[in-house]
């Protein structure tokens, strides 16, 4: 599933290509693509057509259009192969193509959702007075975002009662983050994924922030993580972070800190990658 990086990388090119522009016509190719918009295909593209999409907008994973002159937003889900590309109106259409919306400008540009697996797809909800769409409204913010409080975050990890990795990737507790930059925060922090964050103190909590923010703000400077040409930019391109990385599939590679071979471990129907040495397992009490 993409992650932060990999989301905002798309906004930005969203925000680029397709701010601003008012909906000429929203053409659905395959229903499965809109089927969280409950009226269907039919009413999907209606509702669109005519409208102008604001400034596109991001909480963790989450991705959503702005229709400027309604209250309600065009959420993305992206699932495990969605992409959302810019294209010119020439290009040939690609196999996995799911929705094409085009623009009333003379811009010789369209927006295309293509996905694989058909995981994924856009619906239309109603906004908060916040301005998320309401079927995310229970999101916690990301550790990018600006009001993200790191002390009220410490406190729900303390009273979490949980491990370190499952807090991190609880939506409701911090936004965000997902398998891949869990395990390179807490590689970076030194930090075994089992370690309970009842035990956490505050100066240990800040320290794995930083950490998390820091393995993210590289991500995007490149463009995110990009698998088997999936999670790509506006444009196609690929991010390039997948070469930076230090635990995520390092299975059997030594530590870059100290050469110890990495370890997978299945974990909640994922693997965790770690260090034996740098990231020691906390000890069992009885």
């Amino acid at each position: 599933m993409p992650e932060l990086p990999e989301v905002e990388v798309v906004r930005r090119g969203l925000e680029r290509w397709v701010a601003h522009r008012t909906v000429a016509e929203a053409e659905v190719l395959h229903p499965r693509a809109v089927r969280r918009h409950l009226a269907g295909a039919d009413d999907f593209a209606h509702r669109l057509r005519g409208h102008r999409v604001g400034t596109p907008s991001r909480r963790g994973k989450y991705l959503w259009l702005p229709l400027e002159d309604t209250d309600q937003s065009v959420l993305a889900h992206l699932g495990m192969s969605g992409q959302l590309l810019v294209q010119p109106h020439t290009a040939p259409d690609e196999k996995h193509l799911r929705i094409r919306v085009r623009f009333a400008d003379e811009i010789d540009t369209e927006l295309r959702f293509v996905d694989q697996r058909t995981f994924g797809g856009l619906s239309l909800h109603d906004n908060t007075p916040d301005g998320l769409p309401d079927v995310i409204a229970h999101i916690a913010r990301d550790p990018l975002d600006p009001l993200f409080d790191d002390d009220a975050f410490h406190e729900a990890l303390r009273r979490k009662r949980s491990t370190i990795k499952r807090a991190l990737l609880d939506q409701s507790l911090i936004s965000g983050v997902g398998n891949i930059y869990a395990d390179e925060a807490l590689w970076r922090s030194r930090l075994h994924y089992e370690r309970p964050t009842a035990g956490f103190t505050r100066p240990r909590t800040a320290e794995l922030l930083g950490h998390v923010r820091d393995v993210m703000n590289a991500a995007l400077a490149v463009g995110g993580t990009s698998f088997d040409s999936l999670y790509v930019n506006v444009n196609g391109e690929s991010g390039y972070f997948d070469r930076s990385l230090d635990a995520y599939g390092r299975e059997g590679l030594p530590c870059k800190r100290c050469g110890t071979p990495m370890r997978r471990r299945p974990w909640m129907n994922r693997s965790s990658y770690f260090c034996p040495r740098c990231q020691r397992a906390p000890r069992v009490t009885s």
